[in-house]
């Protein structure tokens, strides 16, 4: 099956792909490639001529895309001629918790406008009526997908969603944390979940006050209060430790003692495993199709997807395996101390921050964990400058560059010249192309406006000007936010390239433990109470900094015995108390 799908938004009039395709627009006898009302329109029956000259249009306006044929049947909705093609469905299951797995862009929200009954799929016969629900129903096999769509028909399903960005819920809502939650309490158990999450003491706050963590807790809070018979987690553990990761497991788990239906998206891979049920994930070309796989065992789910072979499918759907090295020593390789600090204290508010001695080498990086609100950000601020220590010292002859926790950016212009004016001609060609800019997918971007990119590809490109640009130090506050799970592991990969290849260093903030496995050479550990005072130790060197994180959480890890990645064990389990016993939560092989 050959599909064709052309991006409108790199295809605007006086554009290079939009004189391109005009130019062949009409030239075939069978006229393949058609331009009526200042639009174009590739047809699925043409030539191979003008399907090749199709694939060669500018800015990768147009994408041309063999699929495999057992997915001839299995299209459940397209949207136009050359529009997304979303092919099967993830499957609601009665009291379970299912995963979904995938890059951003692969179709998650029209398959829960699907789920929801909003729309009505059109099995690829878009140019047709709406279709009648009992021939949609016809078109799925027998199964629980089948009778889920069955339900929805006859009775309706309402579902519950927590988006994925988060940030956005300021502008969307202006009043105080209480004011929403009781907008939208269904069951009268604001006290309930407000005390589960935590957030008690900022329920007469108004939403724009909030952290990143704030805000998700806030947001997950709302979804559980109202009443629905499926509930969908978009990405619910960004901007959240790990210690507030692994109670939201708790508390999401807690649905399924309700009878609830369950859909999770989420790019931790260490919590997706712990989470879940059954996992299914969802592949193909962003904004071009997407493509769900049967639900699947998460062990087996997730190291296929590592692997970046589906066996079940029979198809590759990453070049090479995202691998986790099993007993490694770091560090050896760094050089001389480039930055230097000694008992620090800053106290803003309330809050009260203290530092112990420490130093980052060059071809370091230093991976930086702890709870939310103890300090990390606070500390990276008085490194860059941008906060003075009222005691202490730190000495640094270093250029700083900072990627902060929240991006944003108000440039007027396309991706590509937001570049231009941050790094030069540095990100076109070599080394730093190769190493960053592809692997990143910021070339994927550059005809895009900056200031309409998603919160992955701002990310993205927020990550790449970052280390491009002229420095000793790297200083990169939570750059996996927004990034799906491939994203994230070559974002890791990323930094530690072009700190080991240049000698430079860098201190990187993450929650997720898999990015922070791949990154760090060593940790510099936060203690204390979130909000009141925090305590940073280290760096430490990796295996016995994670030893000391975990611990504070309760929490242990071992490695998957076939890909070697950090699993989450189930709390009070066999595994997890001789762990404890031994003192050794992590890098337990």
């Amino acid at each position: 099956m050959r599909v064709a799908v052309l991006l409108d938004e790199r295809c605007k009039p006086n554009s290079p792909a939009y004189n391109y395709l005009l130019k062949y627009a009409g030239s075939c006898g069978a006229e393949c490639i058609q331009f009526e009302e200042n639009k174009f329109r590739i047809l699925e029956t043409a030539c191979p001529v003008c399907f090749t000259r199709a694939k060669l249009c500018p800015g990768d306006a147009v994408k041309i895309i063999n699929l495999p044929k057992e997915l001839d049947t299995d299209l459940t909705h397209r949207y136009g001629e050359n529009g997304f093609g979303l092919f099967r469905l993830p499957v609601p299951r009665e009291e379970q918790v299912i995963g979904i797995l995938g890059p951003n862009g692969m179709g998650k929200s029209t398959a829960i406008n699907i789920l929801s009954g909003s729309l009505r799929p059109n099995l690829g016969e878009w140019a047709i009526e709406i279709k009648d629900w009992d021939e949609i129903i016809e078109s799925f096999p027998r199964g629980e997908l089948r009778d889920y769509l069955t339900t929805v028909a006859e009775e309706g399903v309402k579902i519950a969603v927590k988006p994925q960005y988060i940030d956005k819920l300021p502008k969307i809502f202006e009043g105080k944390v209480s004011e929403l939650l009781e907008r939208v309490d269904d069951r009268g158990e604001i006290e309930k979940y407000t005390k589960l999450l935590a957030i008690e003491g900022i329920m007469e706050r108004t939403l724009d006050k909030l952290s990143g963590g704030e805000l998700q807790r806030v947001a997950i809070a709302a979804t559980l209060l109202k009443e629905a018979d499926v509930y969908f987690f978009d990405e619910p553990s960004s901007y959240l430790d790990i210690y507030e990761r692994m109670r939201i497991v708790k508390i999401i788990q807690g649905l399924v003692e309700r009878g609830k239906r369950i859909l999770v998206i989420e790019h931790d891979l260490a919590i997706l495993d712990v989470m879940c049920d059954l996992l299914q994930i969802v592949y193909g070309e962003r904004a071009a199709y997407g493509i769900f796989t049967q639900p699947r065992n998460t062990r087996t789910a997730i190291n296929a997807y590592l692997d970046g072979y589906l066996p079940e499918e029979n198809v590759r759907i990453r070049d090479k395996p995202i691998q986790f090295l099993r007993g490694r020593v770091r560090g050896e390789e760094v050089g001389q101390p480039i930055l230097s600090w000694g008992d620090m204290e800053k106290k803003i508010g309330d809050f009260h921050l203290k530092t112990e001695k420490g130093k980052v080498r060059s071809a370091e990086v230093v991976g930086v964990v702890g709870p939310n609100a103890t300090g990390k950000t606070t500390m990276v601020k008085m490194i860059a400058g941008e906060f003075e220590p009222d005691s202490g010292w730190c000495t640094m002859d270093a250029k700083v560059s900072y990627k902060q926790q929240h991006v944003s950016t108000n440039f007027e212009g396309s991706v590509q010249n937001w570049l231009d004016s941050e790094l030069g001609m540095k990100w076109r060609s070599g080394e730093f192309h190769t190493q960053v800019i592809r692997p990143l997918q910021v070339d994927q971007l550059l005809d895009l406006q900056a200031r309409r990119l998603s919160g992955g590809e701002l990310q993205a490109v927020s990550i790449a000007i970052c280390l491009g640009k002229e420095a000793d130090l790297y200083l990169l506050d939570e750059p996996s936010a927004h990034l799906d799970a491939n994203a994230r592991m070559e974002t890791a990969k990323a930094i530690r390239r072009t700190m080991e290849s240049n000698e430079k260093a860098a201190l990187v903030i993450d929650h997720d433990i898999y990015f922070i496995d791949i990154v760090s050479d060593s940790l510099l550990v936060f203690e204390g109470e979130g909000g009141k005072k925090g305590n940073a130790v280290g760096p430490l060197n990796l295996r016995k900094g994670m030893n000391k994180f975990l611990s504070d959480v309760d929490v242990t890890f071992r490695r998957d015995h076939d890909s070697h990645r950090p699993r989450i064990n189930k709390p009070g389990s066999r595994k997890d108390r001789e762990q404890k016993i031994d003192g050794e939560h992590f890098y337990v092989e």
